[in-house]
């Protein structure tokens, strides 16, 4: 339930991103209706998923002493290039994110946390005491 919930989170952090960074960051569905619109951001957003639980996690334990150093400013770079490498997997699926450069990429980066930590909040599952 908890993977399904964080999966969701996801995707509507996402859909609101390519509505806020519009210029940079925007999604190309697979099939142009409300479905496939739909389908498009669960799928980019189960890979953003993966892609920040596998490789995010190495790179952020590999360059540990890069964020004390730069006290966490290396994570907006960290970021970015995660969202870049989803932008880059889902154009070999020949739909999905689509990233127009590294600086749009931290602008989406940027808001992309800001959002999932808001919706984070707001959804997080309550634990009966």
């Amino acid at each position: 339930m908890a993977f399904l919930l964080r999966l969701i989170v996801n995707a509507l952090a996402l859909w609101l991103t390519t509505l806020i960074v519009y210029g940079g960051v925007h999604m190309t569905p697979y099939e142009d209706t409300a479905v496939g619109t739909v389908l498009t951001y669960l799928i980019i957003g189960l890979i953003f998923g993966l892609v920040n639980g596998i490789i995010g996690t190495f790179i952020r334990i590999v360059a540990f002493p890069l964020y004390i150093l730069t006290l966490g400013l290396i994570s907006l770079v960290v970021n970015a290039l995660l969202l870049l490498l989803v932008s880059w997997i889902s154009s070999l699926m020949g739909f999905g994110l689509t990233v127009d450069g590294f600086w749009w990429a931290v602008l989406g980066a940027l808001v992309l946390s800001i959002i999932a930590s808001i919706l984070g909040i707001f959804i997080r599952p309550r634990h009966a005491d």
